[in-house]
């Protein structure tokens, strides 16, 4: 075959094969709601979502409210959480939820088609944290327990500049168990993300992750693959939050908390006072039976040249207002309590670039909190 014949071949079987990982995640919708971001939000029948083309959820029923929450929070913020998508008053149709539409120029985006929606650069763990594989962490670990049902922070929310296009900066909580080097780390991680490789722009948006094989095979971000199951019909996962703190300005903030339902197994996500969904049980294993060994906050930044900033770019000497926080950090136990954590043990192998400080407050509702983040290295 010659060199042209065969490479109109392979362009047709790569758009073959992206149609074909659009239709599966495109559902058919009921409504179709133009964001003005850009994002295209389709309401799709809440029975017709991704999460149940997973062979272990075909004959799932839908638990549409945890059976009970955790006793405890402290630190609950006042304000509703806003994305840019409904800041109209839009809303999807009743047993619907809102699904942000994949492109084709999104997949087109990804390494390859396999990959996409997928972390596919080295380690992504902080307890892998190293200096030398692009990934960069100001982090806080939970110290004390051997156990843990779950875990709740306040996030402040901000949108730094991407040095790359292939870089990104996130703030988040990270719940795990298993290991790396077996091959069988369970994680469900959840909080906002800058990543305009994934959505083509810089703005500032939520976003879940799961696996049960340490990244390898398993898991995606946000609802491009089968597996978390979402119940709230006005917050679109992978949808952009506005209004963004601003350096020495209003801050904003958002409430996570992250369970395990005992009388079920699954593992809820609340955001701001409101359920959003659940990871089934059934799609982990460490997760599944278990609880978690490991609960973690703080910043991430995926930049091999070091150059992106985290969080909001500024160190966490500079405090309120300028560097980034996550405050009111709790984890739940056994009793379905939610309590400071024994200890934190902080991680920051880059220290000049990134850093990370803790502390704590008995006086205000901050309890244990951490700021984060920095410029990158010069």
């Amino acid at each position: 075959m010659a060199g042209g014949a065969w490479l109109q071949l392979q362009v047709a079987l790569l758009l073959l094969e992206v149609q074909s990982l659009l239709k599966r995640l495109n559902k058919p919708p009921l409504a179709t709601i133009q964001s003005p971001d850009g994002d295209i939000i389709d309401c799709v029948h809440i029975s017709k979502q991704p999460a149940f083309d997973h062979p272990l959820l075909k004959n799932h029923t839908i638990q549409m409210r945890p059976s009970i929450q955790p006793s405890g929070m402290y630190g609950e913020a006042a304000r509703p959480f806003t994305q840019t998508w409904n800041q109209n008053g839009e809303k999807c149709p009743d047993n619907t939820i809102p699904i942000r539409r994949t492109k084709e120029e999104d997949v087109m985006r990804a390494t390859s088609v396999a990959t996409f929606g997928k972390k596919t650069h080295g380690s992504h763990h902080p307890r892998l944290a190293g200096v030398t594989d692009g990934h960069h962490y100001g982090v806080a670990s939970a110290t004390g327990d051997a156990n843990y049902y779950g875990t709740k922070a306040t996030i402040n929310l901000w949108q730094p500049t991407i040095a790359t296009s292939g870089d990104f900066s996130l703030a988040q909580l990270w719940i795990s168990a298993g290991s790396y080097q077996n091959k069988d780390l369970n994680t469900i991680e959840a909080g906002w993300q800058v990543y305009p490789a994934l959505y083509r722009d810089e703005k500032t948006r939520l976003f879940i992750y799961w696996t049960r094989d340490a990244y390898d095979q398993t898991g995606c971000y946000n609802l491009a693959c089968s597996g978390f199951i979402q119940t709230n019909t006005q917050v679109v996962i992978g949808g952009s939050i506005s209004p963004v703190s601003i350096y020495g300005g209003p801050q904003y903030e958002y409430d996570y908390l992250v369970w395990k339902d005992l009388a079920g197994g699954n593992w809820w996500l609340q955001v701001q006072g409101k359920y959003v969904g659940y990871w089934p049980s059934s799609i982990f294993t460490h997760l599944q039976t278990g609880v978690a060994d490991t609960v973690e906050w703080g910043g991430e930044v995926n930049s091999p040249r070091s150059t992106t900033p985290m969080g909001s770019g500024h160190f966490p000497k500079e405090g309120f207002g300028k560097a980034t926080y996550s405050k009111a950090i709790q984890v739940v136990d056994s009793s379905n309590n939610l309590k400071s954590p024994n200890g934190v043990s902080l991680i920051a192998p880059l220290p000049n670039c990134y850093s990370v400080m803790t502390g704590f407050s008995s006086t205000t509702s901050w309890g244990t909190y951490i700021y984060y983040g920095g410029s990158g290295c010069p």
